[in-house]
């Protein structure tokens, strides 16, 4: 019988990442800003606010 393994948080945060722009109606956009975010370790509430505005402001959506 194969022992399972209990996977950390950080490997969660990894896999999580790695998959969220095959999700099924996630924006790629939105998806591949947040990964970036992660990748270089500045996924912050005030970091993703300022990308989902950027993305806004990009997109001609200034609300």
């Amino acid at each position: 019988m194969e022992e399972s393994k209990v996977k950390s948080g950080k490997e969660i945060l990894d896999d999580f990442f790695k998959e969220i722009s095959s999700i099924e109606n996630v924006d790629k956009t939105i998806a591949e800003s947040l990964t970036e975010l992660y990748t270089n370790g500045k996924l912050t509430d005030k970091n993703v606010v300022n990308e989902l505005q950027k993305i806004r402001t990009d997109n001609g959506n200034e609300n």
